[in-house]
């Protein structure tokens, strides 16, 4: 029940951000290992296997779920018995939960060094990282001004409002259209990250590439600020982060639709930002250039090279 529940507001969006769904998604795995009745060991790997990749499925964008999922789960690997296994699990969701909350606290700390005093800031979407950063530099005593986007068709940009505003922080809010009317307002991007591919590209909310590409052009630094979990480790081996597609209606009204009969709505979650439009990634273990991407999957994430021909077939192809 726990997972399924999970499932559902993590597609629904009603859990939205990659830090939030990563640790919604251990939550959930240690609340079903503390409840699932097993009679074997291998049945309650089993089991807990199934809400892993029901888990998994329900963004397939969003990299830092299959990265929290790994984790929680390969505590299974080493337990013999289910109370060996259901402890792992516990475990390591615990280990999962905290590590990710300092990671935030972590990131906030390095970004807001990247932050001057009266530096004005353009923000795209709702980023718990890019937020916290901010929040960090005005409370150093940074006197700092924020533009934000509304971010359609989602309106996640009201989140983002709403806590600038209770942190006491001037803010101008803006259609995602205005941002090329603004940038030469602007001394700094920060965004955050849905995740990190092994060439430092960034893939984030829809329209994060032509903010970058507007910044690139305005001579705009780009800092991105993103967790160690949020980068891919499958994409040393040549997988791509399949982007997400959701659905028409929360573009056009379904009853407006069926009056278009020729008229086919397409709405992207994400794009991807090419590491040249890139300077700066901010992560709990310091700020990178984007190039040192695969650094941190080497380094943080506990991938190994076994692990990626299991889970990718290197002669063509994804294996059954």
């Amino acid at each position: 029940m726990f997972v399924t529940e999970t499932a559902e507001k993590i597609k629904s969006m009603e859990i939205r951000g990659a830090g939030r769904i990563a640790r919604a998604a251990a939550e959930a795995l240690r609340d079903h290992a503390l409840a699932v009745k097993a009679p074997t060991n291998a049945a309650f790997r089993q089991e807990m296997e199934r809400a892993a990749a029901e888990l998994v499925a329900t963004r397939p964008t969003a990299v830092s779920l299959p990265n929290a999922v790994h984790f929680v789960m390969a505590g299974l690997d080493a337990a013999k018995t289910v109370k060996e296994a259901r402890t792992a699990v516990v475990s390591r969701a615990g280990q999962f939960i905290e590590s990710s909350r300092h990671a935030v606290e972590k990131i906030a700390e390095f970004g807001a060094r990247h932050i001057r005093d009266g530096d004005v800031i353009l923000t795209h979407c709702n980023s718990e990282a890019a937020l916290g950063c901010m929040i960090a530099a005005h409370r150093q005593g940074k006197e700092i001004e924020v533009f934000a986007t509304e971010v359609r068709p989602r309106n996640q940009g009201l989140i983002t409002i709403r806590t600038l505003n209770d942190a006491g922080i001037k803010t101008n809010f803006i259609v995602d259209s205005a941002v090329r009317s603004f940038i030469h307002d602007v001394d700094l991007v920060m965004v955050g990250a849905d995740a990190v591919t092994v060439n430092g590209a960034v893939v984030n909310k829809i329209g994060t590439s032509q903010v970058a590409h507007t910044a690139a052009e305005a001579r705009v630094n780009v800092i991105v600020a993103a967790e160690t979990y949020k980068f891919a480790p499958r994409t040393v081996v040549g997988e791509l982060i399949q982007i997400e597609e959701r659905p028409p209606g929360e573009v056009l009204a379904d009853a407006i639709a069926q009056t278009l009969p020729h008229v086919r709505v397409r709405n992207p979650a994400f794009d991807v930002t090419p590491a040249e439009y890139i300077d700066l990634i901010v992560t709990e273990q310091g700020a990178i250039p984007p190039q040192m991407a695969y650094v941190i999957i080497r380094e943080y994430l506990g991938w190994d090279i076994g692990e990626f021909h299991k889970a990718f077939d290197l002669n063509g192809g994804h294996e059954d």
